[in-house]
């Protein structure tokens, strides 16, 4: 029999899952193996011992919650939050109040050192994961850009760490499939290869009323090839190889006046992605040095009926082709007696070349442009020439930028003593190309009657360059004090975040809109200048936690408290009178306090108990739109409550060939949510019940799971387009089969 254990969360977060005693702890796997990644290269110390609320999983560990993607792990994570909503594109994540809909991220996400500079491609299945690290708080002084809420790090299983073949195949609710196969292969001690492959396909659960179709089918394939290689002695080098493709439907939004999914235009999202991330690293006697160098790749295209009615009103198509390239060079110092240090220069340069028309239909030409101007010049009414035309935007945008970082530890005694602080600047440029070519008809009222006056060309070729610069100090500052190796210790820590400043793309067709209506002498021209940029957003974290070791009855215990400062956070809203697009605004100041606890318990060698549970009290301070107040409100889409609770009992079968049978049994929960800056929407906090059962060992095994299994109604998203209202809702009961051979 193998003795169970569990994975440990540091800082606050609850290391929710179990892994075997065999098994090797993610948190070490950088020094037993190791192995080259962005988290072990640019940790001081191990996690457990640094001022970090943070939660590391396994392996196996995501595999019993059948976690593939990493909002599998939203509320597993205490007050990480990663709603399901839309198509893979819309990766929103929100941690201790702090989020993004749109544009930047605020949370960094490492893929086996390539460090994703665009949040469409975060939500992805990623086969044979190894494990998991979730930071929260900020990490902008040694991450940098977009790592204000937290980071995650992802790694997958090496060939130096499993040798053979991992199959796996899954079926569940909606007619959906999983398949992926694993080869690793060690050639010798220093050198190995891994090629993965995968392929998920799902008909859907949402239905189109209109057409009485499946919106939310999808088909998507992956590969992965992982080299490691251990060339000389000191020296490291490990490249890891992925591409995915993906085909999507969408998108299930019901109007809230009739509660039903109905529109009539196509919707989808296509994406193609290439990442490849290089490290190589050399341990000396005194120091190390690594070198981590990526690029990734991604190709998308977002078709969508924008009114998402079964009315001709608009369409959007947004095109995207970006390649990014990153460079990290860190170097460490080996500890020397009380002291350590890093330090280390970050580069990246990324090109976006973008496509966004918006065409209007006939029913958006006749109620949102010939209704309005008709209104306004009753005696020269127009009629358009055609009932469909479109409004295009085309965009190249270049950025690069440029840090450097440094951290020194202090040790006296019992305190550690951390200080660390980053220079970044970056630059980006925004060149667009705006055009139209339509027309219309005018009439005359005489005597009563409508007659021909004469016809109007619109021609609209706008060319423009908008160039934007950041210079920002990022500090960090924390003292530890330790409790002794059995013990634990207790940190505080301050430290600032940062997200990048940028450029309000969507909002182009409400630009020509307007541009077209002014034309023929109604409304008002937008200022393209003041409405397509918005400023970064910075914080300053306040944070004091412990992580609490009591061997002797086998329980782990972290707990933090924060309060977070923030100014000009990036909102994304509908400005007033717009018809088509979206805006990123900054909304002044705004608050964050709360707290985070998890409980980790090896109740006996075949009984565990993970729990834990996050608060978060976000609220704006300064902000006012020109038409509302909002002192006070809570911050959208940020949930007050996440909590997770998780049983694991094993029973062994007495037969040697069928294993343990493990029972699993979990409950997530969330809310309240608010859906709007004014707090009149929200979604009330709810909690769904998981369990599994899984027969077999590690070699063999076949797990029954249940998801939602009280079917409990909710919703996961909200938004408000031409005053119609929009939810879409969460899913429901679902049912499936896992079965995993190793061999």
């Amino acid at each position: 029999m193998k003795k169970i254990g569990i994975i440990m969360s540091v800082g606050l977060g609850c290391v929710p899952l179990m892994m075997r005693a065999d098994e090797v702890r993610p948190d070490t796997v950088g020094v037993m193996l190791e192995e080259v990644n962005v988290a072990g290269v640019k940790q001081m110390a191990r996690l457990n011992d640094e001022p970090e609320a943070a939660t590391v999983l396994s392996g196996s560990a995501l595999e019993r919650l059948g976690v593939a993607a990493i909002k599998g792990i939203s509320d597993v994570v205490p007050n990480f939050y990663v709603p399901d909503y839309g198509s893979r594109m819309t990766s929103s994540i929100y941690v201790r109040g702090i989020g993004a809909r749109m544009d930047q991220p605020s949370v960094g996400l490492n893929v086996d050192n390539v460090p994703y500079l665009n949040k469409d491609a975060y939500d992805f299945d990623i086969p044979d994961i190894a494990s998991v690290e979730m930071l929260r708080g900020p990490q902008s002084t040694l991450y940098g850009r977009n790592t204000m809420a937290g980071v995650i790090n992802v790694t997958t299983l090496s060939p130096m760490r499993y040798q053979g073949w991992r199959l796996m195949a899954e079926y569940g609710s909606g007619e959906a499939i999983k398949i992926s196969a694993g080869w690793y292969h060690k050639f010798n001690s220093r050198a190995g290869l891994a090629i993965v492959g995968a392929y998920g396909s799902r008909d859907g659960v949402f239905t189109n009323q209109y057409n009485g179709k499946k919106v939310d089918h999808e088909r998507n394939w992956s590969g992965r090839v992982k080299f490691h290689w251990r060339f000389k002695d000191g020296w490291n080098l490990q490249n890891t190889a992925a591409a995915g493709y993906l085909k999507q439907g969408g998108y299930p939004y019901e109007w809230k006046e009739t509660g039903e999914i109905a529109y009539n235009d196509t919707c989808f999202y296509h994406r193609f992605t290439f990442t490849d991330g290089l490290a190589i690293r050399y341990s000396g006697d005194n120091y190390s040095v690594a070198s981590i160098t990526s690029v990734q790749h991604i190709n998308d295209n977002m078709t969508l009926d924008q009114d998402f009615l079964p009315e001709d009103f608009f369409t959007l198509t947004q095109k995207k082709r970006e390649t990014a390239l990153t460079e990290d060079i860190v170097v460490k110092g080996k500890e020397d007696g009380s002291y350590r240090w890093l330090a280390g220069i970050f580069a990246f340069y990324k090109h976006l070349d973008m496509d966004a028309p918006v065409t209007f239909k006939d029913r958006g030409i006749a109620d949102l442009i010939e209704k309005h101007r008709n209104e306004a010049n009753p005696m020269y009414p127009i009629s358009w020439n055609t009932r469909e035309f479109s409004l295009n935007s085309n965009f190249t945008i270049p950025t690069w930028g440029l840090s450097a970082y440094h951290e020194s530890d202090l040790t006296l005694g019992k305190w550690t003593l951390s200080a660390a602080l980053r220079l970044d600047y970056e630059k980006s440029v925004l060149n667009y190309l705006s055009s139209c070519d339509t027309g219309y008809a005018i009439y005359q009222l005489t005597d009563g009657k409508y007659e021909y006056y004469r016809d109007t060309e619109i021609y609209i070729n706008d060319e423009g360059r908008i160039s934007r610069d950041f210079l920002t100090l990022l500090p960090k500052l924390s003292a530890t004090y330790s409790l002794g190796e059995d013990g634990g210790n207790i940190y505080v820590k301050v430290s600032k975040g940062y997200k990048a400043g940028g450029f309000n793309t969507q909002m182009f067709s409400d630009v020509l809109q307007q541009r077209l209506m002014v034309m023929m002498g109604v409304g008002t021209q937008y200022d393209v200048d003041r409405i397509v940029s918005y400023k970064p957003e910075k914080s300053w974290n306040y944070e004091i936690g412990s992580h609490l070791l009591f061997p002797e009855i086998g329980v782990r215990l972290d707990l933090a408290a924060f309060y977070i400062d923030c100014r000009d956070q990036q909102l994304t809203m509908f400005p007033d009178g717009t018809t088509t697009g979206r805006i990123m605004t900054n909304a002044g100041r705004t608050r964050s306090f709360g707290g985070e606890i998890s409980v980790n318990a090896e109740l006996t060698d075949r009984l565990i108990l993970n729990c834990s549970y996050g608060y978060t009290n976000a609220r704006f301070i300064r902000f006012n739109d020109g038409i509302s107040d909002y002192k006070g409100k809570y911050l959208p889409y940020a949930p007050r409550n996440t909590f997770f609770v998780q049983g694991i009992w094993s029973v062994p079968t007495g037969v040697a060939w069928l294993g343990d049978v493990t029972f699993d049994v979990n409950i997530r929960g969330t809310g309240d949510i608010y859906w709007n800056e004014s707090n009149t929407e929200h979604q009330n906090f709810y909690a769904l019940l998981g369990a599994g059962i899984t027969l077999g060992d590690d070699r063999l095994s076949l797990q029954l799971w249940g998801k939602n299994l009280t079917d409990t109604k909710y919703h996961t998203f909200y938004f408000k387009s031409m005053g119609n209202e929009f939810l879409q809702r969460g899913r429901g009961l679902e049912l499936g089969a896992t079965l995993r051979y190793n061999f």
